[in-house]
């Protein structure tokens, strides 16, 4: 029985795994679609690879998820970045 159960918790975990990361790569590609040079996570994020919770986010990361905060919305949709207005350096 307790085997049975560490199989299924791998298996949740794995699958949850899989579905943050396939979130992220679809953010990606649908900026990429709009037309936006989303090469990789550093486009939002501060790290080439960011682990969920303990991320940091650049300016237009902040501004997406404020966005999302603002329309009420379930999640980021990369396709508001045509909105979003480049801070000048």
């Amino acid at each position: 029985m307790t085997r049975k159960l560490t199989l299924a918790v791998i298996v949740l975990v794995a699958g949850g795994l899989t579905r943050t990361a396939s979130a992220t790569v679809d953010m990606q590609k649908k900026a990429k679609a709009a037309g936006f040079e989303a090469q990789n996570c550093l486009y939002c994020h501060g790290e080439k690879l960011p682990k969920k919770g303990a991320s940091t986010l650049s300016d237009r990361g902040n501004w997406l998820v404020a966005e999302k905060d603002k329309r009420k919305a379930k999640e980021v949709d990369a396709t508001w970045l045509k909105d979003y207005v480049e801070k000048k350096k």
